[in-house]
């Protein structure tokens, strides 16, 4: 028997990172290869005729898993039974705007996305939020539904996990699978802290820890991590538009981790509720760990040890993320 269609949403789905994105899941890429797929497409009413041309492309690609395409502007229809959320679409930031302006309009779209959710979607839904600030916009929207598990919300760390793990494979001229267990803490900004103190690398067939795999500790704590918090703005800079493919292809690897799971003795990075850890890290925070992945469950990586480097790092990144948190949560109550 062929397996029943899953509900997938993708928000701002007209944009450029979904045009990256749908036709990797609807080709299996993301939650297997046997399971058919409905697709549902939601976006603000003016990116309605775009979603009609994104809808004829994926009919075109005449996918066998993609058995349905819903374009939509209505949270009713796009949040309706589904099994799966990828929250794209944000207001982002123009030019002269102020950070508590983008804060407050984003508190309004992810207020209104997690009550939708909270109304009608299945209670074991899982949800990614790329759209940036992503960790409060996630947490705004967790706090939006509170008939859902907190632990079902989580925001998209993996293309700064992703970008780390590459620059430590060049850097030691390996593939970038064999490097593993970077660790991005914190908020998906440029505050965020790449950790390789507990990342390993696969040299010639023999496993190392990554300091003595590249043998340079000034890169590893200057501009290797100034590589990677600044690496959205570069690529902005260079291409005069953000990271799609890279993102899309971050979003693919969390959802599939998700749904299938981490490797044995491998951990990866995403933007989770903050409770109950054991890194000192303020609790009603989405703060950015390493988790391991089993039954759909992730859990924190414990017990890793933390130098005085690593201390200062992650507590300046949970300092911003409090004071982002404190003002999304001014503008939630009025």
């Amino acid at each position: 028997m062929p397996a029943e269609p899953i509900r997938v949403v993708v928000t701002g789905a007209a944009g450029q990172i979904a045009y990256s994105l749908l036709y990797s899941i609807a080709k299996g890429d993301v939650f297997g290869k046997d399971q058919p797929i409905i697709l549902i497409l939601l976006d603000i009413p003016p990116m309605l005729p775009v979603l009609d041309g994104v809808v004829m492309e994926l009919q075109d690609c005449a996918l066998p898993l993609l058995r349905e395409v819903i374009p939509t502007d209505k949270v009713e229809v796009g949040f309706k039974d589904i099994d799966a959320a990828i929250l794209v679409g944000s207001m982002p930031r123009k030019e002269g705007m102020e950070r508590k302006d983008l804060l407050k309009a984003n508190v309004a779209i992810f207020k209104t996305q997690g009550s939708a959710l909270d109304k009608y979607a299945k209670k074991t839904v899982k949800v990614l939020v790329v759209g940036n600030p992503a960790n409060t916009n996630c947490l705004i929207a967790s706090k939006s539904a509170p008939s859902i598990p907190k632990e079902n919300f989580s925001c998209l760390t993996r293309l700064d996990h992703n970008r780390a793990c590459s620059q430590v494979a060049m850097r030691c001229g390996v593939s970038s699978d064999s490097v593993k267990n970077v660790i991005i803490w914190g908020n998906h900004s440029s505050t965020q802290y790449p950790d390789v103190h507990h990342a390993k690398v696969n040299v010639h067939g023999s496993e190392m820890a990554a300091y003595d795999a590249v043998k340079d500790d000034a890169w590893l704590r200057g501009n290797f991590i100034s590589t990677v918090q600044q690496r959205g703005a570069a690529v902005i800079k260079a291409r005069k538009l953000s990271s799609a493919m890279s993102a899309a292809k971050a979003i693919c690897d969390h959802m599939r981790d998700i749904w299938f799971g981490t490797k044995e003795g491998e951990f990866i990075s995403m933007g989770v509720y903050a409770g109950g850890n054991s890194y000192g890290i303020p609790e009603d925070l989405i703060y950015s760990f390493p988790v391991q992945i089993k039954n759909k469950t992730w859990k924190m990586v414990d017990g890793l040890a933390i130098n005085d480097f690593s201390r200062a790092k992650m507590d300046a990144t949970a300092a911003e993320l409090v004071e982002e948190r404190d003002t999304a949560l001014d503008f939630l109550s009025q």
